[in-house]
């Protein structure tokens, strides 16, 4: 293992205001305080007294956390709950039945809402189709759609009967959902006929189709498919069905289905470093209180919050903070369908403007490219449209660069939101270190402190700690109920991959180098452990020298940065870099790279300048805004990629690439 240690400078800081502190429900440093000294003192007792409060039993649990088979450790497990039950039932019997609960926008701006009330009589009709064909606890269930009510009431759906979802995201090509398929051995398949984004009409069925010709997915029984644009798809009766004929004779009511809080609620395929998918497992009741308890005070969300997050569900986003945590609270929330540059590069904004929203969630990767379209096009600019509502912003996918960071502050949230730079992942379950609005002072590119009853801390390779100020890995010490269960049918790569022999099976290794600030104790994420270059014996994270890229503001709007084997240097530095004026040619490129090393050489280090230098439009991301590392490495190796592409936002991009300046 590789860890970086060139300090982190240590940038202004944002205290959170007098009136953010006083109305947050964790308010000041005090509290967060508190809440850390009472986990400190007594872990089980803090998660227990959380999860009473958070989450409506069945049967109440009277064991909190087993530890007997440690690292599969185990989380209410006599406890009794229904997810859907939580999310919907109980928010109607506080009287919340006519309060909407999603706002969903779709592609071409039709806007739909839909109540508590509503959102439980579709999830009823759709888990009494589901048993209806013989869908019966266990099982699994894969959904195949966009985003969409839909989808959400697919999730919700199998979560009321005990069937254990695995969403795949509706980009992925019928190789990857076959080979999910195939690993859970799924017995339906919920989709629908096609998705709608960027005005374009992509198809799904057509996919499915193609996913099980490939043979391996025996288990399937049953297809149900949505109808979204009404185009003609083949059917092979009697496995496919249309959604909408199960449903017309389905009741409104559906008994839940009351599970043990260690119950599968889903599998998320995540990228595994051997290039074969991860099933991460997830329980019900300890991912259920940590989905809620974040959005409680991560987003500080209350009731009268519009709280927009921009992810997929086919992303564990997606599932956290659009499926179940917003939901379990009783919050209205917004629904996208399209993407954030159509019609235009305002769509973002405008639907801010006109949902009124007032907490903002989405990724770096959008926030840089909607930089870039804001100063290419002044008509998409945020200061166009009124953001007088938010009052607060989030970040998530990868830490965001100072530079975006503080354009998000200035012109999205106007100098006056908290903006929670969330550091989590899909094994977590929910935020791990994030600031909290109310709480912390703010640090643009750090995501502050462990959220309470996490203990995070930064080791070297021998699990040592190392002080504040020196990078090193980033691992989480105590168990907490949001975290991974295990790897699908695959318990040891669930110990290797997480619990290595390197730390003797003590800490939960989350694959991320950091470091602690010297004075404050705030982390910085670094990047991947596997991202950090040695370059002539300097080891230095990839995020750092993407950070110094940026911070270049007159002329860089994003940047990739990935390493290459070097005979001299060991590894060479190379950049992928997205300007924010057009695509630089020649010798204008040649002085532009130029211009670039030079920079960085100041910012960091003459060590730290790129080798390799190509410009694009864009840089390669899937369809959820996702940047594709291991694609850009091939392309730094020069390597002919066998990988697929098929979730390329713009596959032409590759072409642009091949420039090395």
């Amino acid at each position: 293992m590789h860890t970086a240690t060139t300090p982190v400078a240590t940038p202004t800081t944002y205290p959170p205001s007098q009136k953010t502190v006083r109305n947050a429900h964790v308010s000041g440093r005090a509290a967060y305080d508190r809440l850390v000294a009472e986990a400190e003192a007594d872990h089980e007792a803090y998660w227990a007294r959380l999860a009473r409060e958070f989450i409506t039993w069945k049967k109440p649990f009277t064991k909190v956390l087993d530890d007997s088979n440690a690292p599969f450790y185990k989380w209410f497990e006599d406890g009794t709950l229904n997810a859907s039950y939580n999310c919907l039932d109980r928010n109607i019997e506080r009287g919340l039945g006519q309060k909407t609960a999603i706002v969903f926008e779709a592609d071409d701006g039709a806007v739909t809402q839909v109540t508590y009330a509503d959102l439980l009589e579709r999830v009823c009709r759709t888990a009494n189709a589901l048993r209806l064909i013989g869908v019966k606890k266990g099982d699994r269930v894969v959904i195949y759609m966009s985003m969409s009510i839909d989808g959400v009431v697919a999730m919700q759906a199998c979560a009321r009967i005990g069937a254990i979802h695995s969403v795949v995201f509706g980009g992925f090509s019928s190789q990857a959902l076959r080979d999910r398929i195939a690993d859970t051995g799924a017995v339906v398949v919920l989709t629908a006929d096609q998705q709608v984004r960027g005005g374009k009409h992509l198809p799904l069925k057509a996919v499915v189709d193609e996913a099980l010709a490939l043979g391996g997915c025996e288990s399937v029984r049953h297809v149900l498919v949505t109808k979204r644009t009404g185009a003609e798809v083949p059917f092979e009766a009697p496995r496919d069905q249309w959604m909408a004929d199960l449903l017309a004779v389905q009741p409104t009511t559906c008994e839940p289905e009351w599970v043990s809080a260690e119950h599968p609620l889903f599998l998320l395929y995540t990228s595994g470093s051997t290039g074969k998918p991860k099933g991460v497992q997830h329980s019900t009741g300890g991912y259920l209180l940590h989905a809620a308890l974040t959005c409680y005070w991560t987003f500080d969300l209350k009731p009268e919050d519009v709280f927009w997050c921009t992810a997929d569900i086919g992303w564990v986003t997606g599932h956290t903070y659009i499926t179940y945590g917003p939901l379990a609270l009783g919050a209205t929330e917004v629904v996208f369908e399209g993407i954030p540059t159509y019609p235009d590069a305002g769509r973002f904004w405008r639907m801010i403007q006109d949902h009124l929203v007032t907490v903002f969630y989405t990724a770096p990767t959008a926030i840089r490219s909607l930089i870039k379209a804001a100063e290419s096009t002044p008509a998409a600019h945020p200061r166009n449209y009124d953001l007088s509502s938010l009052r607060i912003l989030g970040t998530v996918g990868e830490p965001i660069n100072p530079a975006a960071w503080q354009w998000y502050h200035d012109h999205i949230g106007g100098g006056r939101c908290p903006i929670v730079d969330t550091f989590w992942q899909t094994e977590t379950g929910g935020h791990m270190i994030t600031p909290l609005p109310g709480v912390h002072d703010l640090v643009p590119g750090s995501c502050s402190l462990p959220f309470p009853g996490i203990s995070a801390d930064v080791v070297d390779e021998a699990g040592n700690p190392v002080p504040w100020g020196q990078g090193g890995i980033l691992v989480v010490k105590k168990p907490w109920p949001a975290m991974i269960r295990t790897i699908w049918g695959d318990p040891e790569r669930f110990k290797s991959s997480y619990y290595p022999q390197d730390f003797q099976g003590r800490y939960y290794l989350a694959g991320d180098g950091a470091i602690r600030d010297a004075e404050t104790g705030n982390f910085t994420i670094t990047g991947r452990i596997d991202d950090v270059l040695n370059v002539s014996g300097h080891r230095m994270g990839t995020m750092e020298i993407e950070s110094a890229l940026v911070s270049c503001t007159e002329l860089v709007a994003e940047a990739a940065v990935v390493g290459r084997h070097d005979d001299t240097t060991g590894e060479a530095i190379c950049a992928f870099v997205v300007l924010k004026g057009a695509l630089p040619v020649g010798d204008q490129a040649t002085a532009i790279a130029s211009e670039l090393r030079t920079w960085v050489a100041r910012e960091i280090g003459p060590i730290a300048k790129p080798k390799d230098i190509r410009f694009a439009e864009n840089l390669p991301k899937t369809r959820s805004g996702k940047i594709m590392r291991r694609l850009l490495r091939s392309v730094a190796k020069g390597e002919t990629s066998t990988q697929d592409t098929s979730t390329l936002e713009n596959p032409a991009i590759l072409e642009q690439l091949g420039q090395v300046y």
